[in-house]
């Protein structure tokens, strides 16, 4: 072989492994695939969509695309994303209505065993889509209310309680950190975290609203302005099963600083993981939130 080729070779082969080092292997076989939705949002999808991609990126075992919409008020006939070529599709997408065709395609894919996971203000879209509420279990905003299903929470006596009482659903207080309690210690997604955990600065989601069937709360977090002279705790993680599909919903993820604390990002990591495959192979870091302090990644 000619030295000047064979020296070239060299080089190309070194450039790619150093690329597949850098970006976590995203080329091995077996990757899980996930789509990530985005193009719309109350939330700035165009700061929060990489922080997203590059936490699985980085995990080394996802391979991730985008599908971004037109814009607000936008035609939207031409969106219609191929959501079965991938194990997971993660919505970031809070906007208008998708085409019934992209709508059918989607509830048909989640049934048929396709996995779903949804990114905080991701559970306040398509408020009057039956499917989607199904398979979020819980939603809020949206002209969300009773007739849209029960709000879900935990007593401080520990109860997880179905109130039916009427009232809007969907609300927050001010951003903060705030403590993450563990109520299902047994699932994939939780197993082996701290029972109790800081997460970084974000909104708190309260008095969310939805059929909540099939659904199995693993996290709560305390939320003080729930309802006044009450004491309650909010779900911050859940999984539903909808008919194969197996879907993650987290509330958590107002912004790129929230989704940069390392329990968002193992939790979303272990989330797409269970989603795609019904179990956890990606451990708990040790740079993990304690029970009084918050861990965030830098970039």
């Amino acid at each position: 072989m000619n030295r000047y080729l064979f020296g070239s070779l060299v080089v190309i082969l070194g450039l790619s492994v150093l690329a597949v080092i850098f970006w976590g292997d995203l080329s091995r076989p077996g990757n899980i695939k996930v789509l990530i939705i985005d193009g719309q949002n109350n939330h700035d999808w165009k700061a929060t969509t990489p922080v997203l991609k590059r936490a699985l990126l980085e995990a080394g075992r996802f391979d991730v695309d985008v599908a971004t919409s037109p814009p607000h008020k936008a035609d939207m006939s031409s969106f219609k994303p191929n959501f079965s070529a991938y194990d997971v599709v993660l919505s970031n997408y809070n906007g208008d209505p998708w085409p019934e065709e992209t709508k059918k395609a989607f509830v048909e894919y989640v049934k048929q065993g396709g996995g779903f996971v949804c990114v905080h203000a991701a559970n306040n879209a398509f408020g009057n889509w039956r499917e989607y509420n199904e398979i979020i279990g819980l939603g809020g905003w949206g002209g969300r209310s009773e007739k849209s299903g029960p709000y879900i929470y935990y007593t401080e006596k520990g109860e997880l309680t179905r109130d039916e009482a009427p009232g809007p659903g969907g609300g927050h207080g001010p951003q903060h950190d705030f403590l993450i309690a563990i109520r299902d210690q047994e699932h994939p997604i939780t197993r082996d975290m701290p029972l109790s955990w800081m997460h970084a600065k974000d909104e708190l989601y309260d008095k969310l609203r939805g059929p909540a069937l099939n659904m199995r709360v693993l996290a709560t977090a305390y939320a003080p302005k729930t309802k006044a002279g009450r004491d309650l705790h909010e779900p911050m993680m859940m999984t539903i099963q909808y008919g194969k599909g197996r879907v993650f919903h987290t509330p958590m993820g107002h912004a790129d600083y929230s989704m940069k604390c390392v329990g968002f990002v193992t939790a979303l990591r272990r989330g797409c993981e269970w989603a795609a495959r019904g179990e956890v192979t990606i451990p708990i870091p040790e740079n993990f939130p304690t029970p009084t302090e918050t861990s965030s990644y830098d970039y």
